[in-house]
């Protein structure tokens, strides 16, 4: 400790929690890395179902649980909010809240499994036009960033401010595969922008 100002020197990072924060931050990036090379080598399948739709009927079918899938995006984001009392009016969030929290988190990762499945079988990570980049990245994000919120979230040694950042990415990922997808197909295979 200084004598004048009463705080102690620099903090100095120990070994571990350097190990940590580079794990924290190469598996999550090692996992969209593996999807996105896994994507790139894989031979596009048109004809795969996806629950039984094919086709224009699939395209509609993965737009509508894209949809949902931002649906709980936006929940998770609101109840986050509430959590870290940053929604103006509320007072602090009861323990439900983070059960519900992590309750939803769950089922909105569920539900991108078969979706990401059927995208990665039927057309692999392609990159022909912006949107169809745009998507690829944003759908390899997505589960870097699900990976990095699971490990922030379990482990004790990384910094806290990596969980809203991470919590961040992943509702990036999941609002740029909606409107780089979900919105096209549903406006007529048109996005403004794209």
């Amino acid at each position: 400790m200084t004598a004048r100002t009463g705080h102690r020197g620099p903090r100095r990072r120990s070994p571990a929690r350097a190990a940590a924060i580079t794990l924290g931050a190469a598996v999550p990036v090692a996992v969209a890395v593996a999807i996105w090379v896994t994507g790139r080598h894989h031979s596009p399948q048109y004809t795969t179902s996806l629950f039984g739709a094919q086709g224009a009927a699939a395209v509609t079918l993965k737009a509508r649980l894209g949809s949902a899938l931002f649906g709980l995006a936006l929940v998770q984001l609101l109840l986050a909010l509430w959590m870290y009392e940053r929604l103006p009016g509320l007072r602090a969030a009861p323990r439900r809240v983070r059960t519900s929290h992590r309750a939803v988190g769950w089922a909105a990762f569920l539900l991108s499994v078969p979706i990401a499945y059927h995208c990665v079988r039927t057309y692999g990570v392609e990159t022909t036009s912006t949107r169809v980049f745009l998507h690829s990245v944003a759908g390899c994000a997505l589960y870097g960033a699900f990976v990095a919120k699971v490990l922030v979230v379990h482990s004790r040694r990384l910094p806290g401010w990596l969980l809203p950042a991470a919590g961040s990415a992943l509702f990036g990922a999941i609002g740029l595969l909606w409107y780089s997808a979900a919105l096209w197909a549903l406006n007529g295979f048109a996005a403004p922008g794209l």
